[in-house]
């Protein structure tokens, strides 16, 4: 009887290397034609017009970014605000004037000048949309990783260096592995071997099966 996370060895994905970019968007465009679409591809440049054959979707990284970067401004004008003026609206502490506590003419300016917030309000806003950008990516990614399953391809190995590989997840809906009598997941031979025989035809370097050896 097991207990906990099932750390059996699982499907993965199904991996082909290539030894050009043209390849590789060949590849994208037949796995999107066949009807794929949990599909990744790798490559040591940037390749032109990958993403759409891939149909790649754009995340919200950036919406994150905004949201920070408006923080940011509000919070540092706020900032600088208070402590400029030293009010707080009598709404968030009792009394009849809220508190003054910092307000102080300097140089015959007003206390809420606009112009000399402008420094803080955009490094504060800066500051933040790092931030956003930063930890966003890092959540969308799923990072921090230490092992990411599809290294498990022995291709992966030079697709830093000079291989193209692409890989349909068995997330795709026409890719679902399936499970054996002990519940351990298994490939679906048929669906398997249909993708091998359309990725062999594309005259890739290798085909590869990869199962995850830590159970994720």
């Amino acid at each position: 009887m097991s207990h906990g996370r099932d750390t059996s060895p699982k499907p993965y994905a199904l991996v082909a290397e290539f030894d050009s970019p043209d390849q590789l968007l060949a590849a994208a465009d037949k796995l999107n034609a066949e009807g794929y679409r949990d599909v990744e591809a790798y490559s040591p440049v940037p390749v032109h017009g990958l993403t759409d054959k891939i149909e790649f979707k754009e995340n919200l990284v950036w919406w994150i970014t905004l949201l920070g970067g408006c923080t940011g401004l509000v919070a540092g004008m706020f900032l600088e605000w208070y402590t400029s003026t030293g009010v707080i609206w009598p709404w968030f502490v009792p009394g009849p004037t809220g508190i003054h506590g910092y307000a102080h003419q300097v140089g015959g300016k007003p206390l809420f000048s606009i112009p000399a917030f402008v420094p803080v309000a955009y490094e504060c806003t800066i500051l933040l949309s790092a931030f956003g950008a930063t930890f966003g990516m890092l959540g969308m990614n799923g990072l921090p990783k230490p092992h990411q399953p599809i290294m498990e391809a022995s291709c992966m190995k030079r697709a830093s260096q000079d291989r193209y590989i692409v890989a349909v997840m068995t997330t795709d809906p026409r890719l679902k592995p399936l499970e054996d009598d002990h519940g351990h997941q298994r490939w679906d031979e048929d669906m398997a071997t249909e993708l091998e025989k359309v990725l062999w035809s594309l005259n890739p370097l290798s085909v590869e099966r990869v199962k995850t050896a830590e159970g994720y």
